[in-house]
């Protein structure tokens, strides 16, 4: 059967959306504006302060700027059509739509865990090997790096969303989630979906699992780099380099490894839209502030442009 014909049994989808609740929805349309406001803000003004201080034009930091590209970027992808449909009711979502959002929803999440690993490689340059750590991450490696970040998402992202485009789905029409997400969809296809879970399985792997072992990996040699430091205070400058993307890491990959590595017995429809509601807004908005109040750096930068301004 051609895509084509898959498009004609199935142009729309219904988003069961966040609630049926009529007296949660006014509420949860606040918070969601609220934190989607924090997300922009948070996001671009990283993006913004990192461009405009010179002192942190720095790997570290080139890092942290499209980290908040990316984050800003995934939750653009979801966030808007959830306030939507909570302020219109509307929770029709066309089939190019829903494609379109898993497309850039997938991308930007595949980007944040690479993104994670290139940044755990670059503090283990900094700890590990800190006297060649401007011949080790040159602004060469470090754009080579970033490229390709972007590059294997988009490819990861090509993948899973042609794999799932390409079966036929006429079932029901309702998404028993709030944004168009591959596992729901799965659940809709009459086509045997036993390949393609077998390839996103694979898939999964190599953007979740490669990433964090890189991550840990990395980890592991800082944590022995930092227990030959014979002084306290060296021991906690050099922990406190990597205090926040720490922070980071572990909220991205516990959230993720929760929500698509638990067995398909083990999932809560609730369960997985309040952990997909962390992941997928409140992960963008509380990175900014991660990076913003753990970091002296960021905080000075931000007082500098607040006086001059004045």
């Amino acid at each position: 059967m051609t895509r084509m014909e898959n498009r004609s049994e199935v142009i729309e989808f219904i988003l069961a959306g966040l609630t049926d609740s009529l007296e949660l929805q006014i509420p949860l349309l606040i918070m969601l504006t609220f934190i989607y406001l924090i997300t922009l803000v948070g996001n671009l003004g990283i993006i913004a302060l990192i461009s405009w201080d010179s002192r942190l034009h720095t790997p570290m930091y080139f890092f942290l700027s499209n980290l908040s590209l990316v984050d800003f970027g995934y939750s653009s992808a979801v966030t808007p059509k959830v306030m939507a449909g909570l302020l219109m009711g509307d929770k029709v979502i066309s089939y190019n739509a829903c494609a379109a959002q898993i497309f850039f929803f997938v991308t930007f999440a595949t980007a944040e865990s690479f993104l994670l690993a290139a940044m755990s490689y670059d503090r283990h340059a900094a700890v590990c090997k800190p006297l060649h750590y401007t011949t080790t991450m040159t602004s060469t490696v470090c754009a080579h790096l970033a490229s390709g970040v972007y590059i294997c998402s988009f490819l990861a992202s090509s993948i899973a969303t042609g794999n799932t485009f390409s079966l036929s789905f006429c079932k029901s029409k309702i998404v028993h989630h709030f944004f168009c997400d591959i596992p729901p969809l799965l659940v809709l296809s009459c086509s045997d979906t036993h390949i393609i879970e077998l390839i996103f399985f694979v898939l999964g792997s190599f953007t979740v699992f490669l990433p964090f072992l890189v991550i840990f990996a990395s980890y592991l040699l800082i944590f022995i780099a930092i227990l030959k430091i014979h002084s306290t205070e060296g021991r906690q400058k050099a922990f406190s380099t990597c205090a926040s993307h720490l922070t980071a890491v572990s909220i991205f990959y516990g959230t993720v490894m929760f929500m698509y590595f638990q067995p398909s017995s083990s999932h809560s429809m609730d369960t997985d839209k309040m952990v997909s509601v962390f992941y997928t807004m409140v992960i963008p908005m509380l990175n900014p502030l991660v990076y913003s109040l753990r970091n002296k750096e960021v905080k000075n930068a931000f007082r500098k442009a607040v006086n001059r301004k004045q």
